[in-house]
């Protein structure tokens, strides 16, 4: 085997650069690059555990050596276990999502939905240990995910987010969020990297949201007409129910009291729907806080987009990958694996050759090495 052999695959390369092996050099019967690639490859191969992980390896070990070294032959369940929990949480995620990055600024989207999924059956009460929560980054137009910070508790999304966002390229995308995320310090951190944002206001404990129903209530008591791009409507109807959404954007004049204290945030973005399945009517108004100039259309466009990470993204990965269904109580290897079954999601949606489900094309990529390497070396910029 060359020594460069991997190189054949730049996507392993690229997702192992500058990250620490954390292990006592000189005792380790196998290559930290050797354990990710096989994780990596398992996954996008049908494994969702250390054991189907092992599975693979094992089963694939006369093909692996054309282009891993594999000194000692393919790693025990053990061994990947072992290593994807001592791999630093905050560095190992970051390293794929590196190569996601790269390919979501080659693909285009312009909408970065900020949101967490937390893992149903990672808790372990008698231990008083919670469920593990992650936050992500997901580019809405190409299904990718561009970052994940993990925490231990759902309530920490607040300052999970902030941190999630240093490590992301914003500017000229719009950034979204759900209530959690329209904090000031959310927004700031936003601003300081030059991205525009449509940050959802509900429940927020300043007093926002107050003031912006306020603001709304004397916009529609002066009764006058909305101005050109100010009122966007929308009709949907299918899989057994209507809807209709109405989008409006309202200018928050510069001496109110709120451009104090967020500057930027010149626009506030009230969507109305109403539902009606089986002949039931459900009405919802949720309050939004834009640094976009009042545009209606583009803002209800974020919106919609923004939704779309709950099948898309949390959706998928449990029908997918079984994500919920995974007892993981290690927080370390279970949130490093999460980025391999994230990163494997989105290049899953990259591959457009095979049009079956993504659940069949994992099938296809364990019975068929070489369409699992073609795929991966084509994902790239």
């Amino acid at each position: 085997m060359a020594a460069d052999a991997i190189a054949s695959v730049p996507g392993l390369t690229t997702c192992s650069a500058g990250l620490r092996d954390p292990r006592v050099r000189g005792r380790c019967a196998h290559e930290l690059l050797d354990i990710r690639a096989i994780t990596w490859l398992a996954v996008r191969g049908g494994a969702d555990d250390w054991p189907e992980g092992e599975v693979f390896g094992r089963t694939r070990e006369e093909w692996l050596p054309s282009f891993l070294r594999l000194p000692n032959g393919s790693p025990s369940r053990d061994t990947f276990r072992r290593v994807f929990g001592l791999l630093d949480r905050a560095q190992s995620p970051t390293c794929p999502f590196h190569w996601t990055q790269a390919l979501h600024g080659a693909t285009g989207g312009n909408v970065i939905a900020l949101d967490g999924k937390t893992a149903r059956r990672s808790f372990r009460e008698n231990k008083g240990l919670g469920a593990l929560h992650r936050v992500t980054g997901w580019a809405t137009g190409s299904g990718l995910t561009l970052g994940q910070v993990a925490r231990a508790e759902k309530s920490d999304e607040i300052t999970a987010i902030p941190e999630r966002l240093r490590l992301l390229a914003v500017k000229g995308g719009t950034v979204t969020s759900d209530a959690m995320g329209g904090q000031k310090e959310i927004a700031s951190q936003i601003r300081a990297q030059r991205g525009p944002y449509v940050l959802a206001s509900k429940g927020n404990p300043s007093g926002l949201e107050r003031d912006m129903w306020q603001l709304l209530g004397d916009e529609l008591e002066a009764d006058v007409p909305a101005p050109k791009g100010r009122l966007h409507e929308a009709h949907e109807k299918g899989h057994g129910r209507v809807e209709e959404r109405t989008c409006r954007a309202v200018e928050i004049p510069a001496d109110h009291p709120r451009r104090s204290i967020r500057k930027d945030s010149g626009t506030l973005v009230v969507l109305t729907s109403c539902r009606i399945v089986g002949g039931r009517e459900t009405w919802e108004t949720r309050l939004y806080i834009s640094r976009h100039k009042p545009k209606a259309k583009a803002s209800a466009t974020a919106i919609r987009q923004h939704g779309s990470i709950e099948h898309a993204q949390h959706g998928r990965l449990d029908v997918t990958f079984g994500e919920d269904v995974r007892r993981q109580q290690d927080r370390t290897g279970a949130a490093n694996l999460g980025a391999v079954r994230r990163l494997a999601l989105g290049l899953l949606r990259q591959e457009k050759a095979n049009k079956c489900g993504r659940k069949n094309k994992r099938l296809a990529r364990a019975l068929d090495p070489k369409y699992l390497l073609t795929v991966l070396a084509n994902a790239k910029v």
